[in-house]
């Protein structure tokens, strides 16, 4: 396995995460779910894309890169509460705690998915090099 295939495992249960975030977001009323829900579909498949068609390349990296960068964003917005939703939600006894979780998640897996991301721009041999030896045959 190469290691860029990490990176492509952790973009993609970010982009897991964040819309089960915008999901509850929308179900619980904080978030309008009409028509203003396209930009962020369409930069969802441009980061679904990015992971899998361009996987192993420069320009997937950036873009599973600026993925990871919002996803450690957002929650890190959210649960400081900087005028934003943090309080409500900690007042409501109803999903609150998969609210904080799907944070906590969302940036956790973003993180580790930054990491790689950098690792992966920084340098291509390392992106190409395997986990294991593969054995001679």
């Amino acid at each position: 396995m190469k290691r860029n295939v990490l990176l492509t495992i952790a973009s993609l249960l970010s982009i897991l995460f964040l819309t089960f975030h915008i999901s509850d977001e929308i179900a619980r009323g904080m978030e309008v779910g009409g028509l203003n829900m396209i930009i962020p579909m369409l930069i969802l498949t441009i980061w679904v894309y990015g992971a899998l068609a361009l996987a192993g390349r420069r320009s997937g990296y950036i873009i599973m890169l600026i993925e990871a960068i919002f996803g450690t964003g957002i929650p890190i917005v959210h649960l400081t509460g900087v005028g934003l939703i943090g309080s409500k939600i900690a007042a409501e006894p109803t999903g609150a705690f998969f609210w904080v979780w799907g944070n906590w998640a969302l940036f956790v897996v973003s993180a580790f998915a930054l990491i790689l991301a950098i690792r992966c721009l920084w340098s291509q041999q390392w992106a190409q090099a395997p986990l294991m030896p593969q054995p001679e045959h």
